[in-house]
């Protein structure tokens, strides 16, 4: 018999059960837990999991907030957007509940190691139905899967047949690492661009400094959050200064966060997870004060590729931002889908005519130049 259950904390689910839903996955129980200990504020955690005769078939991370519909906007659009907010205050703002993680790069669905992957699709579906009950107990009326990958299409198909709306969400970076050296990715790179980042390595560059703990620096650490997220047109969540040091204190080997320092002032930080196949770019944050002259962004891009190269790491994920330089460096782009859906009849038919204009490819080509890629 097929049952379903929902959880407020992941530590309801056996560590190695739920990591044995996700295999090699670096955001993994320890980084739930990590997440749930920072207590990031306006997210309400939900884990769902599919069980049969006593045994976890499946699981899912979710969590219900209010989300603004143009979250993945930017420029023209985006002004647009906050002039009807001004005119119309809580117009774009919505209950969601939704299945995947605000602080992950994809949505995270598993399935137990000792289930046939034929059977996928028919346990998407579970966890569908019970996010979509679980929704209904908190009253919230949209529900929705974040950055399903596009090419899965398990996800597709379930989403479909649960009457799911579907648009395209923010792609994710990605560099493969076949290279034998800095010089030798260089050489890969456009003229243009090979020509500007050596040219830049030539200019005196920022200490740098490995770190796995951080409690000393930690005011500046969130300085520069601060500052970065100000600037920036994409965000859905504001990081406590407690994420930073939950995930180097859970994930231990797992996570490092590298310092950029002239003289013996803090001017970038660099969140990472990595393993021996990958490393994922988590925040990037810098002074702007400093960028230009020490080329901050492009000095730490440099300096994961050369780490990647030295541990033979052969991926380098490199977030949801930053379209135009990365399309420049050489990465590729993996495709994501927001599905959605209103019990509201009327709002969701609302809902899918809005999709059309909140699309994040509308206001920014170099994201539309990347999810061309995909």
């Amino acid at each position: 018999m097929t049952t379903t259950q929902a959880f407020s904390t992941v530590r309801a689910i056996e560590r190695g059960a739920w990591n044995d839903c996700f295999p090699s996955a670096l955001e993994d129980w320890d980084y739930y837990v990590a997440v749930e200990n920072a207590g990031i504020d306006d997210f309400q955690w939900r884990y769902l999991a599919v069980f049969e005769g006593g045994q976890l078939m499946a699981v899912a991370p979710a969590f219900i907030t209010h989300y603004r519909l143009d979250t993945t906007v930017s420029g023209v659009g985006k002004r647009l957007t906050q002039r009807l907010e001004q005119l119309w205050p809580g117009a774009l703002h919505l209950g969601l509940y939704a299945i995947g993680s605000p602080v992950a790069e994809q949505c995270h669905a598993g399935i137990a190691s000792h289930v046939p992957a034929s059977r996928r699709g028919a346990l998407l579906a579970h966890l569908l139905e019970a996010a979509r009950r679980d929704a209904d107990e908190f009253g919230i009326g949209l529900l929705a899967v974040k950055d399903a990958p596009t090419r899965d299409q398990d996800w597709a198909d379930s989403c479909k047949s649960a009457g799911l709306n579907s648009m395209p969400s923010l792609p994710t970076g990605l560099l493969p690492v076949p290279y034998g050296s800095v010089g030798e990715y260089l050489g890969s790179l456009g003229k243009s661009t090979r020509k500007d980042l050596r040219r830049k390595l030539r200019a005196p560059g920022p200490r740098v400094e490995w770190r796995r703990n951080i409690d000393d620096v930690l005011p500046d650490i969130m300085r520069l959050y601060e500052a970065t997220l100000a600037r920036a047109d994409l965000q859905f969540e504001r990081l406590p200064a407690g994420y930073f040091t939950e995930v180097l204190t859970q994930l231990e080997q797992r996570a490092v966060c590298v310092l950029y320092w002239v003289d013996e002032q803090l001017v970038a930080f660099n969140l990472i997870l990595l393993d021996p196949h990958r490393m994922i770019d988590k925040f990037f944050a810098h002074d702007l004060a400093h960028s230009r002259e020490h080329n901050l962004y492009f000095r730490s891009w440099l300096t994961n590729v050369d780490y990647c190269i030295e541990h033979n790491i052969a991926m380098y994920e490199c977030g949801q931002a930053g379209y135009a330089s990365k399309l420049r460096l050489g990465c590729e782009f993996q495709g994501n889908t927001l599905f959605f859906r209103h019990r509201n009849r009327l709002l969701n038919l609302v809902l899918k005519v809005v999709k059309v204009f909140i699309r994040p490819d509308r206001s920014d080509p170099a994201m539309a130049a990347a999810l061309s890629e995909t």
